[in-house]
């Protein structure tokens, strides 16, 4: 990678701020869909990514494809900025002479992948309550109006026509957060951090090395100073490290969803921890379960970390701190 001029502090926040921003509200139906397909168990609502998006949208609106996105932006700045500014950081602290073996890469990845996850974890908590409650909705049997009058199921209807039924409210990012503190305290909107760093911290080793050895091909070193990448191959590095590392870490993704999504939907099971969800995916779905969502998951990491990188490496945020000045 290239060890350009060191930036503030303030201004590695802003770059990985303003990512975050726009990334997130690119690929967040994709998202979505790939949050719903990795938590279906038994009942299939969905056939796949495509199919997911369409049923959503004919039920939910299209706006129900951005379910979740608040809280996703909301903490998506800090959760960024923290990831990508930690991770300069390590790699200028571990260089040496302008030099960062790939050791220091990927020591340097670990460190921003243990850093984000104070931020990370309640973020995907409320996050996936608020993405799988259009599944468990599609998933309840709708009786008709045939089966109410079914001798056996209740008493004979009435020649009024009865009130219609009240929709169940929706969850929402406040009512989940005021009820897991209420009931499971400050631990319960951190259900699931084992698992969030087990996907994060290899997630970080595999990417950041894999995006700074891309993102520095072709480029010539003048003295101590790299040269600078155009936007075109920071974005293309961006794309093609986050999609291995997203592919490569999805077996862990698969777990942490599972383990933090507190509805479960008729026949679902629950889980009492990695290892117990680990044995009952694979005793009951078999080893394919494990990758549920990974064409999901490739096509949200890919433009996510390749517009991040890109806005990171235009310097956004000395470019705010300079007018401010």
């Amino acid at each position: 990678m290239s060890e350009k001029k060191v930036s503030s502090l303030p201004a590695k926040l802003i770059n990985g701020g303003v990512a975050g921003l726009v990334g997130v509200t690119c690929v967040f139906p994709i998202d979505l869909a790939k949050t719903r397909l990795q938590n279906q168990q038994g009942v299939q609502v969905y056939k796949g990514m495509l199919d997911c998006l369409a049923k959503t949208i004919r039920s939910e609106g299209y706006f129900g494809c951005y379910r979740g996105a608040a809280v996703n932006l909301t903490l998506v700045t800090p959760e960024k900025a923290i990831k990508l500014a930690a991770n300069d950081v390590f790699r200028q602290k571990l260089s040496k002479d302008g030099h960062l073996p790939l050791w220091g890469e990927v020591l340097a990845g670990c460190g921003a992948g243990t850093c984000q996850v104070v931020v990370t974890t309640p973020m995907e908590m409320l996050k996936i309550q608020l993405q799988d409650a259009g599944r468990l909705a599609a998933q309840r049997p709708v009786r008709t109006p045939a089966q109410a009058a079914a001798p056996g199921s209740g008493p004979a209807p009435s020649l009024v026509a009865p009130p219609p039924a009240q929709p169940r409210p929706r969850p929402s990012a406040t009512g989940i957060t005021a009820e897991l503190l209420k009931t499971r305290g400050l631990a319960g909107l951190y259900r699931g951090a084992g698992a969030t760093l087990m996907r994060d911290v290899p997630f970080s080793m595999i990417y950041f090395p894999l995006f700074a050895n891309l993102n520095a091909l072709g480029l010539e070193k003048v003295g101590d100073v790299q040269a600078r990448a155009p936007f075109w191959q920071s974005f293309l590095a961006g794309c093609t490290a986050g999609s291995v590392a997203a592919v490569a870490v999805t077996p862990l993704d698969v777990i942490k969803t599972r383990l933090q999504t507190l509805q479960k939907g008729e026949g679902e099971d629950t889980y009492r921890g990695i290892v117990d969800c680990t044995r009952r995916i694979m005793m009951r779905e078999g080893p394919s379960a494990f990758l549920k969502g990974a064409t999901c998951r490739a096509l949200v990491i890919a433009p996510l970390f390749g517009i991040a990188q890109g806005v990171y490496f235009l310097g956004v945020g000395e470019t705010v701190l300079g007018l401010l000045g």
